[in-house]
């Protein structure tokens, strides 16, 4: 823990002053970890401020009469070491003044009163900016018709609600989940803008009765809640209520309970949805693709949007209260500013915003965590507008980049320049932050860095060949099994038809008499010229006929083309069943001869075409050693992108990371193009069955190592072919 200054050099500005609490405030008492706080409320202005046992006394003792320092040394001589600092009184006051939570003695208290109402309104004002893609507009008060729903409400909004609604999710998720193949593919139809329109009229009424569920409860527990309003949920409309009430409730699982209402209430909307779209699964329409709608709305976008605790939405209030830390989201980045103030710049007045241990490592693990997603955040949300809306999702980048990162530096240069903590050793700090920024201009900019770009790919044989069957018959012996190497010529399968046969010597019978006929004709001399043109040519056509039938009755016997290993199905499951012309039976495939065929995404794939392959070196690791490093190098690749995949292993459905489209059964059909490459093992690290390495069908990473470059240019590179793909520039 920071040593803490007792004295402050601003401390003359307020030992005189004699505030007093608001009469309308209403404090409530919590425990958190094991602590004693309490809870500060204007309802006037629905204002919050969260006060531990020391300052909670502090403030009880400015009754108007009292002077801040004369309550000030009193608190010395009752808690010690314990006690509130000049530094700390000074925030104290000055954040509940912000609050409108305190009033002066010092005239004119109108003045001031109407300058924290602006200072206020500025700050809910920056605030709305920072958060364009969150915009928030009031519309009314919604606390009489939450008063008029709650008693109907009541019966469920309880244990015994609670455990009927799990009963009823629980059913809806059991119905639909034999028909998970059609919730998958239905994704697209959903995106499609033909239901955009339905989609966002659904999203509007699916968020109306999430906030409804969030003010029923906290109606139910007692709460107010004073604001219903609208808001712009990343460019789409959405409702709100304001039921920060909770924030006074002593009971942290109540708090946590209107923290989740929204989510119950949504999924039991979905679950509803479920049953309504399973329903209309032989008839699909409108009500069907509603149902869907409805779903997708309250479920997934619930799940990772309004539960994610990275974002200030009910997941992040639910982890809060169940950590019990308050202000979760402020003070880890209160935390960050701290550990960079004491371990970067060595300010020894810095004040930690927390004093448990445990707190400050939650605090700590959650701000860096927090950091990493606003800036993920930030790139795909920017990306997907783009390539959706490209005027509206550049203007957003601008803004939302200059709101969230120009600001802030903005705001480090003010505190550099301007802060008292640094007047001892302002030279030192700015010089520190120099060296910072060149060394990290030097690592990003400047030296170069090992550029690797990654791909997934399938080994397969560059000789395998499909055997079909040749002709109708039943199956009668299987002479090989999956896994069994043949030679050219082996048999396969044999197969019998009766008919065929029968067929063939009836042919040879008729081709003996055209024969006969034909020797007929010849015999009568020149008188017969015309008969034995008829004659050789019914020859000619019996001859056909039995060279065909030969070869179908040859086609019985299925024979491996060349030397290889069979694989795929067990030819053996064809015995006694009937097959017909063109059905297939197995893969011949040369395991002495194999490659990998690999898919790369456009950001990881278009520097083919600008490097040689002296210019670059490939590895890879087979999924079933990744401990073995095989060094490779490309054979050849397609200059343009396609969407035949060349394995279903590389597909989501097989494993691998390629999106497949929703309208293809066969899984070889990438939802958007990629570049196919073909590599093979350099020598001494060959592919094939007799190393033991590799066999066909089995998944493997590749990473190409490009020559280095300094890290942005490497992001530009990415970023540049990423918009490509995305934006169609």
């Amino acid at each position: 823990m920071a040593e803490r200054s007792t004295f402050s050099p601003f401390w003359h500005r307020v030992r005189l002053m004699k505030p007093r609490l608001r009469p309308h405030v209403q404090i409530t008492r919590q425990h958190y970890r094991g602590q004693r706080w309490h809870v500060v409320h204007d309802p006037s202005s629905n204002a919050f401020y969260r006060l531990n046992a020391v300052a909670h006394e502090f403030i009880g003792l400015l009754d108007g009469r009292r002077g801040v320092e004369e309550v000030w040394e009193y608190g010395l001589t009752r808690h010690g070491d314990a006690a509130l600092t000049q530094n700390e009184v000074i925030q104290l006051l000055s954040q509940l003044f912000s609050s409108n939570l305190l009033a002066a003695d010092v005239p004119p208290e109108t003045e001031q009163l109407l300058g924290r109402g602006r200072e206020r309104s500025g700050r809910r004002a920056r605030q709305q900016a920072i958060g364009l893609m969150y915009f928030k507009i009031r519309l009314f008060n919604p606390d009489r018709i939450l008063a008029w729903l709650e008693p109907i409400f009541r019966l469920l909004l309880n244990r015994i609600g609670f455990a009927l609604w799990a009963v009823w999710v629980i059913a809806a998720t059991i119905a639909v989940l034999p028909h998970w193949d059609r919730l998958v593919t239905g994704f697209d139809s959903a995106i499609a803008p033909s239901n955009w329109g339905w989609m966002v009229a659904v999203f509007v009424v699916v968020k109306l009765i999430h906030e409804s569920g969030h003010g029923l409860i906290c109606k139910r527990f007692g709460g107010q809640v004073p604001e219903f309003g609208a808001m712009m949920l990343v460019l789409l409309p959405a409702p709100y209520v304001d039921a920060s009430a909770t924030w006074a409730f002593p009971s942290k699982w109540r708090r946590m309970a209107v923290g989740a209402g929204g989510m119950i209430f949504e999924l039991a909307l979905a679950a509803g949805a479920a049953f309504a779209w399973k329903a209309t699964l032989d008839a699909p329409g409108l009500i069907h693709q509603i149902s869907y709608n409805v779903m997708l709305t309250a479920s997934v976008s619930t799940v990772l949007f309004n539960a994610n605790p990275l974002m200030k939405f009910d997941g992040y209030y639910i982890l809060s209260d169940l950590l019990e830390v308050p202000n979760l989201m402020q003070r880890s980045t209160s935390m960050l500013k701290f550990l960079a103030q004491k371990l970067i710049y060595r300010v020894k007045s810095a004040n930690p915003p927390t004093s448990s241990p445990s707190e400050a490592i939650i605090l700590t693990v959650y701000g860096v965590l927090a950091l990493i997603y606003r800036i993920f955040l930030f790139f795909s949300i920017t990306l997907y507008v783009l390539g959706k809306l490209f005027a509206i999702g550049l203007f957003l980048a601008i803004w939302t980049a200059t709101m969230w990162f120009v600001l802030p530096i903005g705001s480090f240069v003010h505190w550099l320049a301007t802060s008292p903590q640094l007047a001892e050793f302002r030279p030192r700090a700015v010089a520190t932050s120099f060296v910072l920024i060149f060394a990290t201009l030097l690592l990003v900019g400047v030296i170069p860095l090992p550029d690797r770009r990654r791909a997934t790919g399938v080994v397969e044989s560059a000789q395998q060949t499909g055997i079909f069957f040749k002709s109708d018959g039943f199956v009668a012996t299987a002479h090989v099994r999956p896994g069994q190497r043949v030679k050219s010529g082996d048999p396969i399968v044999t197969s019998e038809s009766d008919q065929l046969v029968a067929q063939l010597r009836l042919a040879r019978a008729q081709l003996d008499e055209a024969l006969g006929q034909e020797r007929d004709a010849v015999n009568a001399g020149a008188a017969a010229a015309a008969h034995q043109l008829v004659a050789r040519e019914y020859v000619r056509t019996m001859e056909e006929q039995v060279r065909f039938l030969e070869t179908r009755v040859a086609g019985l016997v299925l024979r491996a083309p060349h030397d290889g290993v069979v694989v795929g199905p067990d030819p053996d499951r064809f015995v006694g069943a009937f097959v017909q012309e063109g059905q297939a039976l197995c893969e011949i495939v040369n395991e002495d001869d194999l490659r990998v065929a690999a898919t790369l995404t456009q950001p990881e794939g278009a520097w083919l075409s600008e490097l040689q392959p002296a210019d670059y070196s490939v590895e890879m690791r087979l999924a079933s050693d990744v401990d073995r490093i095989l060094d490779a190098r490309v054979e050849r690749w397609g200059e343009a992108g396609q969407r035949q995949l060349p394995h279903a292993a590389l597909s989501y459905p097989g494993g691998g990371q390629i999106e497949t489209s929703s309208q293809d059964r066969s899984g070889l059909l990438a939802k958007h193009p990629v570049f196919r490459a073909y590599l093979v093992a350099d020598a001494g690290s060959t592919l094939g069955a007799g190393s033991g390495i590799g066999r066909p069908g089995e998944r493997v990473n590749l990473r190409f190592s490009l020559p280095n470059k300094p890290l942005v240019s490497q992001w530009l590179d990415r970023l540049q072919k990423l918009l490509q793909g995305r934006a169609k520039l």
